[in-house]
């Protein structure tokens, strides 16, 4: 989470990065907290050390025949208080790690300030949006009219926020995981993993979906929850390692099963698949050195850029303000797809610098030579990209006035050579 030191040493720092995301002052309180922790400890530290010379004068005092109540009295008053003070240095240090807990991510300085994405600044655009000599259509009413795509369906299996693909639409969105897959490992340098979707307390909380995520996940009978994204377990597996320096930077990909309770979304992207409670996405993660972590951000975003590149989908990058900027993130660039149905440019990845946040969080850590003292590890986490919202680009920008979807090139091999949905 927070490096207490850093906080001790410029507090106003501390909460002027907070104020940046709209947030109170709470340097004055962590900082008390602190101060009253540290006195106790060395109190109990005094404490201890009489006890244990005390100890010493009683095993003295008894061998030689003399009177030792009054050393004994002493020495009961000293665990009394010691035991006092034990509790007091776990209650302030249980407060302390509570809130820090909640506390979001410093950010950078590049990072614009904003109360939410109005303020997100536009860092490039790439591609020309289709000029389609009819009204182009969304994604669904596509979908609906191929019969290819069924919310009706997924609802009496599922209730809302759910879809059944069937047929050609069912294959070009695995066609559009492998293929990104692929493009991942063979060209980007990326591990595939296979990952459980399930993962425990200690999972969510060093990737910093626990606490303050609770209400938008979903939790099982027996304590585990299902993961909001790959990046979950993909990061989570390198917690409480020891990294050789030689190993960085490690970077990772899997194509998982994604669940979100989208809680507080009510009335927000109801028609059609662009807010689900299960989705597919490839995700990306790599853990870094902190010197590479700004190049590796720009490296995950532009592997992420190359996905939507190769499908030809316009899209636009944007520096995420302050307002907007997610909880766990120091910095972070969304790419926005153009949908021609929507007229629109909306979301399709999400890569961010957590820089060490998430590894104080898990005690994630690296050696950079042999002997030498542990640092932590930076963890950064993008999406290369969304599968749904991919396929959704890919239908609204391929549509043909007769309702029909244009396969483009590079996903035709995983198609069959199926050149038109129709």
């Amino acid at each position: 989470m927070h490096d207490i030191r850093a906080l001790r040493a410029d507090p106003t720092a501390f909460d002027a990065d907070l104020a940046r995301r709209g947030m109170e002052p709470v340097s004055a309180q962590l900082l008390a907290w602190d101060e009253e922790k540290r006195q106790a400890q060395t109190l109990l530290q005094d404490k201890q050390t009489r006890s244990k010379t005390l100890a010493r004068e009683i095993g003295t005092l008894k061998r030689s025949g003399g009177d030792t109540a009054a050393l004994e009295a002493e020495g009961a008053a000293l665990r009394a208080d010691m035991d006092g003070l034990k509790e007091k240095v776990d209650v302030l240090g249980g407060q302390t790690t509570a809130l820090l807990a909640t506390l979001p991510n410093r950010l950078d300085a590049s990072v614009p300030n904003g109360p939410d994405e109005t303020a997100n600044v536009v860092q490039h655009t790439w591609g020309t949006k289709p000029d389609f000599t009819f009204a182009p259509k969304q994604h669904f009413e596509l979908g609906e009219a191929l019969g290819q795509m069924d919310f009706a369906t997924a609802a009496k299996l599922s209730g809302s926020r759910f879809v059944v693909l069937r047929g050609a639409l069912a294959r070009l969105e695995r066609a559009l995981g492998q293929f990104m897959l692929d493009l991942h490992v063979g060209e980007h340098d990326y591990m595939e993993m296979q990952v459980p979707v399930l993962v425990n307390d200690d999972a969510m909380y060093g990737t910093d979906k626990l606490p303050k995520f609770a209400d938008q996940s979903f939790k099982t009978e027996d304590g585990r929850w299902l993961i909001p994204t790959a990046e979950v377990p993909l990061t989570a597996s390198v917690a409480g390692d020891i990294l050789d320096r030689a190993a960085l930077p490690l970077r990772m990909t899997a194509l998982s099963q994604c669940f979100r309770s989208e809680a507080g979304a009510s009335g927000r992207d109801v028609r059609g698949m662009l807010r689900q409670h299960q989705f597919e996405k490839v995700e990306m993660v790599t853990i870094s050195t902190p010197e590479e972590s700004d190049a590796e951000h720009e490296r995950m975003t532009r592997c992420a850029e190359t996905v939507l590149e190769k499908l030809n989908i316009p899209y636009r990058r944007m520096l995420l303000c302050a307002g907007d900027t997610g909880f766990g993130a120091a910095k972070t660039f969304d790419l926005e797809a153009w949908l021609p149905g929507q007229d629109a440019w909306r979301e399709i990845s999400s890569c961010s610098n957590t820089r060490d946040f998430q590894a104080r969080r898990m005690n994630a850590r690296y050696r950079a030579q042999a002997g030498g003292v542990p640092a932590f590890v930076h963890t950064l986490n993008g999406s290369g990209l969304a599968v749904g919202r991919t396929l959704i680009a890919v239908m609204e920008n391929y549509q043909n006035e007769d309702g029909s979807i244009t396969v483009p090139e590079v996903l035709r091999p995983y198609m069959g050579g199926l050149a038109r949905i129709a």
